[in-house]
């Protein structure tokens, strides 16, 4: 299982939201390059980038930052935020970006999600954000008529390479992350499936890890900025 350190940009500045709340960013540094080196240095394998301005703007909005974290880094790294477009796929993955995570324009324009993972293979990631079980857009602003696992089932065959799925209600807010939900979706299709949202400690990890859904992998955020989580046994567990 594949463990993703998260760097969340807003204003250009490393911060964590609570149930993606604007307003309830806690700022944890002031160089997000600094911060995603760190995270190389401690044994991570991939880097989990948000453009937390984009994502509510429909655009990219800290690109000098997310192109600083990509002159650090030597391991990939895969962006969502505000990426809605062809232009904004092919600019990002053209810069550096191993994988660029759909969300909003999943629900809006599938048929883009599919060419794009078709003219990109192994490049194109779908997230899905849920509240109460219903996928949330535009920077989770707006809810949609869609659940999580109908709308991951109009990706089954388009070849996108992992489904990210996030439980609103839990993301920042270090109460567990929710392994029931994130397996049963992972149970109902074959795309693999990456856990986010509420991650507390290495028994979240675990939990998931030793899951018979056979989850691909874990992203974690404010647990490892605020040290609950240790970067050792969290790798240790994942292995």
């Amino acid at each position: 299982m594949i463990l993703f350190p998260a760097i969340d940009l807003k204003d250009g500045r490393c911060v964590r939201l609570r149930q993606g709340d604007m307003a309830q960013a806690t700022v944890f540094g002031e160089d997000p390059a600094a911060q995603a080196l760190s995270f190389q240095n401690q044994g991570f394998q991939w880097l989990h980038c948000v453009d937390l301005n984009g994502a509510f703007e429909g655009r990219s909005a800290n690109g000098p930052a997310i192109r600083a974290i990509l002159a650090k880094l030597t391991i990939p790294v895969q962006l969502g935020g505000g990426i809605r477009d062809r232009a904004g796929i092919a600019t990002w993955l053209d810069a550096g970006v191993a994988r660029v995570i759909l969300g909003t324009v999943a629900v809006r324009d599938p048929q883009l999600v599919r060419d794009a993972a078709k003219a990109h293979p192994g490049q194109i990631v779908v997230g899905i954000d849920a509240r109460n079980g219903m996928v949330a857009v535009e920077g989770w602003a707006e809810a949609s008529t869609l659940t999580a696992e109908d709308l991951a089932k109009r990706f089954e065959d388009a070849g996108v390479a992992a489904i990210i799925f996030t439980d609103i209600a839990r993301d920042g807010m270090m109460q567990g992350v929710n392994v029931a939900a994130t397996a049963k979706l992972a149970q109902a299709i074959s795309i693999p499936v990456i856990a986010s949202g509420g991650v507390n400690g290495v028994r979240d990890i675990q939990l998931l890890a030793e899951s018979d859904a056979k989850i691909a992998g874990v992203v974690i955020g404010r647990g490892l900025y605020d040290g609950r989580i240790s970067p050792t046994e969290a790798l240790a567990l994942a292995s």
